[in-house]
């Protein structure tokens, strides 16, 4: 895998950075790029959520990405405090078990 292709990956956006957690959302590539040898092909979306208090990380997809995309969905439409915010995260962050190396 060669720069390049690292850059031409999966569209992640930060949707949360505070003190304690960071989220992304993890998106596929759009459009009909051919798959490239040696880089994987995200099929779907999800969400990483690292916790930094432990220095853990869960990733969040299938049937998880989507209760947790109608979290976001709720907190657009009543806006939480960060404190809701982050006890939900934390709730999240029990699930981690990988550990953070290189972010």
């Amino acid at each position: 895998m060669n720069a390049i292709d690292i850059l031409t990956g999966p569209a992640m956006n930060m949707l949360y950075d505070s003190e304690s957690f960071v989220v992304v959302h993890v998106q596929p590539n759009e459009g009909d790029e051919p798959a490239k040898p040696n880089v994987p092909a995200l099929e779907r979306h999800g969400f990483e959520i690292v916790d930094k208090r432990s220095g853990k990380e869960v990733y969040l997809d299938g049937s998880w990405a989507e209760l947790f995309q109608q979290q976001i969905a709720a907190w657009q439409l009543n806006t939480p405090t960060q404190e809701e915010v982050e006890d939900t995260l934390e709730g999240y962050a029990e699930l981690a078990h990988t550990p953070v190396l290189v972010h």
